[in-house]
């Protein structure tokens, strides 16, 4: 009896064993591998391909970017899409057709799912949980914003008292979110501010206060870089006399570069604005147009680079025209907290007498990234 007791304890301990074994297998699958034609082996996971790109993470390594021309061998076991050349997509497209499954590539042909895709015709590969989020869910309209806050000061104590303040938020969302979808929509909302004051004794107090803010709606058109929007931005300037100017217009838009890395929008609109300065005698109504380019760049390292100029002539009181430039870099410091650097030139050809046509600023301040 005692014998058999021990069996049976032993034969449950190693059912619970093999249980653990199993789930512990289920739990840790296979890495991916990748071998190039040179015979060097990665180990670690695949990430995805876009175009001719193939991206890969390595435990050692990192991400490794390779071209599929370089790459001999490659075994993934978890789920991927294929996405191929010409293939258009949204939410009402039969996504059944599409090659989905695990992936194996050998001379320059995907296996994926049983069916067989040569690499030259591959679009895209996508895993296959971002594939059905990017295309078969649509963000509620707190969902798949990105965007960073920042915020700056400074304060002197001495003969002179000094203080400025500055801070800004910059938001943007795309309808899909993901960069390798033609796009649906975008939003992007910006707000900037400047305030500071300089005080001596017997002397007045010198003062600044600078804002900004910009609201901008993109449709695009089908299958198509192009758009329509609609744009309402809103300025006050203490330095250059300007209470509050207000622009309100639509117009036309070309993406003209969107990459992974890079992105370059031209614009055209005609608007109507209004300006109200601290001279009543210059407040003008005014019809005319925007002309605008905004350019992202990213760089190594997560640095981001923004650019943008934009130019309004008035149509109805020539002289009345203005344009601003602006131009940030952005530098990760740890984790979503970041370094800013940023300089905007704005400029007014007819602002009240005794104050200056133009408006320069160069700031530093802490930033928050909100991309994930």
């Amino acid at each position: 009896m005692t014998r058999e007791r021990h069996l049976l304890t032993f034969g449950i301990a190693l059912l619970i064993g093999s249980a653990a074994g199993l789930a512990q297998s289920a739990a840790k699958p296979e890495p991916d591998v990748l071998i190039f034609s040179n015979g060097e082996k990665l180990v670690g996971k695949l990430v995805r391909s876009s175009g001719s790109t193939v991206i890969f993470h390595s435990d050692s390594l990192g991400d490794v970017k390779a071209d599929w021309s370089k790459i001999q061998e490659m075994h993934a076991a978890q789920k991927f899409v294929v996405v191929a050349k010409g293939v258009e997509l949204n939410r009402h497209s039969d996504l059944s057709k599409l090659p989905q499954g695990p992936v194996a590539l050998a001379d320059k042909t995907l296996t994926v799912g049983g069916q067989t895709v040569p690499v030259a015709d591959a679009a895209h590969l996508i895993d296959q949980p971002s594939f059905e989020k990017a295309v078969l869910h649509s963000p509620g309209f707190f969902e798949a914003w990105t965007g960073s806050l920042t915020a700056g000061a400074s304060l002197v104590e001495a003969t002179q008292k000094s203080q400025s303040f500055t801070g800004g938020i910059g938001l943007q969302r795309a309808t899909p979110p993901a960069d390798w979808l033609d796009p649906r929509d975008r939003t992007t909302l910006d707000f900037s501010a400047s305030d500071g004051s300089v005080s001596q004794p017997s002397s007045p107090t010198l003062k600044t206060s600078i804002f900004h803010g910009d609201l901008e709606r993109d449709e695009y058109l089908p299958r198509s870089h192009a758009y329509f929007f609609a744009q309402a931005a809103f300025d006050h300037n203490y330095s250059q006399g300007l209470d509050l100017q207000q622009m309100y217009g639509g117009g036309f838009g070309w993406t003209l570069i969107k990459r992974p890395n890079q992105t370059l929008d031209l614009k055209g609109s005609m608007s109507y604005e209004r300006q109200a300065f601290q001279t009543a005698a210059n407040n003008h109504n005014l019809v005319g147009s925007v002309f605008s380019q905004n350019y992202i760049r990213k760089l190594a390292r997560g640095v981001t680079w923004l650019e943008g100029v934009s130019m309004t002539p008035s149509w109805n009181i020539g002289k009345a025209y203005s344009w601003t430039a602006n131009s940030s870099l952005n530098v990760p410091v740890y984790k979503r907290l970041g370094f800013s650097l940023a300089a905007a030139d704005s400029f007014l050809n007819d602002p009240p007498p005794s104050f200056k046509k133009n408006s320069f600023q160069l700031t530093m301040s802490l930033s928050y990234s909100l991309n994930r």
